[in-house]
């Protein structure tokens, strides 16, 4: 009995789910035979894909085969997932079977939103998706084909129309399927590519260069790249090897942020933490500075975000995602709404606190900048706005937030080094602490103020056997939600502990 070959594909806008069962209606039907696609959109940005469904049969005479609409769990021949994410809803559906089902998936992720909202790390775990996809369909092939596109200037669904073709799930010669994208007439030699490079990525994968954090240099002058290249050899010479990786990645991060004489800085102040390490504990506490050390100097502040904004590296990556061509313009539009604090955090110490405490100049800054703007930065006038705001980056140690920063930290790390004889453990995990401060404006100062919760905690907690496990637990609470709920709990069981001990 004759049955059609059944191809379901998800995609997210964007990325050419829609293309690609065109591209497969095309192939089929140049092949002789009969094909019929649908589509049913997700709903609502990243909480669903659109499901495409084609099914593709031999012509028979005298035969006129019904087709269906949608795929039906444990019916369908070919998944298609543009990302990893979707390849786990495929298999939740029942769309995946052991049987029959050849599953073809994007290994990158695009985060959802539940994701991207948790204030600590709530990207969820790719390993059981992996297992699962591995262990319950016929045969699984997967790359990071969005990777595959960017390399090639194309999308990622003539990436996967490679990896259809190399999957033999569909029986038509590579060079059909090439023909198929020839007939559509758009992007033909960047689709081209990107199906050449999908067709390789599933059949003959390539390992990816290593590139460590010491084999790498900064961008600027001469004289500061030098100048980076002798604090890398000063970590070779003077730190464990244990804290060799972390510390350059950190030394990269602080001396990109501001220059190679911040980076001599932030070695300073690991080194003195190191001087107090021992191999005994694997050197967790240099590698936790060398970690959290550059966190905490490489803060977010207006400066950073224009430079970063004002890049060239990140034009060209925004032409890249849009698949522009050299012929063609890009409009940018930056959203920012700047707060007075923003504003004369940047300012010089003595001039920002003087116009912080008045409050008549609040008012009157309020009125003029405190309100949402488009920043158009394709053009002249917007991209030099935020362009005068990354140059005030060689007078930033001058600057009122630079202070108020730096000060904070050498508090955080003082106390760090007092407790490094009393209990090691406690002190590992004060620094991980630092993860809690992140990003700027609203979101910096609920960080901040939840780091600084978790710091008085140390009191309560200091002396016990269980003191790191505490400390550790109260900054789990603090990142499990936004407004501190988890974390105002967590405290008051240990002050209850606290009491209990007291009355003993």
């Amino acid at each position: 009995m004759m049955r059609p070959i059944a191809i379901a594909i998800t995609a997210m806008g964007g990325q050419g789910g829609g293309v690609l069962a065109d591209w497969i209606v095309s192939l089929a039907e140049a092949e002789g035979w009969l094909a019929q696609s649908t589509s049913v959109p997700g709903v609502a940005q990243r909480t669903g894909a659109t499901i495409y469904y084609v099914e593709i049969i031999e012509k028979r005479p005298g035969l006129h085969p019904v087709l269906a609409l949608m795929p039906v769990p444990g019916d369908v021949d070919v998944v298609i997932a543009a990302e990893l994410m979707e390849a786990g809803r495929a298999i939740q559906r029942g769309l995946v079977s052991p049987d029959r089902t050849v599953l073809i998936a994007s290994t990158h992720r695009s985060l959802s939103m539940l994701e991207k909202m948790h204030p600590g790390d709530g990207v969820a775990d790719s390993a059981p998706v992996l297992a699962a996809a591995q262990g319950l369909s016929k045969r699984f092939l997967a790359a990071d084909m969005q990777a595959v596109a960017e390399r090639t200037g194309s999308v990622i669904s003539a990436a996967l129309f490679g990896a259809l073709a190399a999957s033999g799930a569909l029986p038509f010669r590579r060079a059909s399927f090439e023909a198929a994208i020839r007939r559509a007439g758009v992007g033909v030699p960047g689709s081209l590519a990107a199906f050449a490079a999908g067709h390789d990525a599933v059949t003959a994968p390539e390992e990816p260069p290593a590139v460590t954090a010491n084999s790498v240099s900064i961008r600027g002058p001469l004289a500061e790249r030098a100048e980076f290249d002798r604090a890398l050899a000063r970590i070779d010479a003077a730190f464990p090897a244990a804290a060799h990786d972390m510390l350059g990645h950190g030394l990269r991060r602080v001396a990109d942020y501001q220059d190679a004489a911040y980076g001599h800085d932030y070695l300073d102040r690991v080194a003195g933490l190191a001087a107090l390490d021992h191999a005994d504990h694997g050197f967790a506490l240099t590698v936790e500075a060398a970690r959290y050390v550059a966190v905490a100097m490489a803060y977010d502040d207006p400066i950073r975000v224009a430079d970063l904004k004002t890049r060239a590296s990140r034009v060209a990556r925004v032409r890249g995602e849009v698949a522009a061509t050299d012929a063609q313009l890009v409009e940018t539009t930056e959203f920012m709404h700047p707060r007075v604090q923003e504003l004369v955090a940047t300012m010089p110490a003595r001039l920002g606190a003087a116009l912080e405490r008045s409050a008549l100049a609040s008012r009157i800054l309020r009125a003029i900048f405190e309100r949402p703007r488009r920043v158009r930065t394709s053009t002249i006038t917007g991209f030099l706005q935020l362009w005068l705001v990354a140059r005030l980056r060689p007078r930033r140690r001058t600057l009122l937030r630079h202070g108020r920063e730096m000060a904070h930290m050498e508090a955080w790390l003082a106390a760090v080094v007092r407790q490094v004889p009393r209990d090691y453990r406690l002190a590992v995990e004060m620094l991980a602490c630092r993860r809690l401060v992140k990003g700027y404006s609203d979101t910096h100062a609920r960080g901040a103020g939840k780091f600084d919760r978790v710091m008085a905690a140390v009191a309560l907690v200091e002396g016990r056997a269980d003191a790191a496990d505490w400390i550790r637990r109260l900054r789990d609470a603090a990142l499990a939600d936004e407004d501190g709920t988890m974390l105002d709990g967590a405290i008051a069981t240990v002050r209850s502990l606290e009491r209990v001990v007291t009355h003993a």
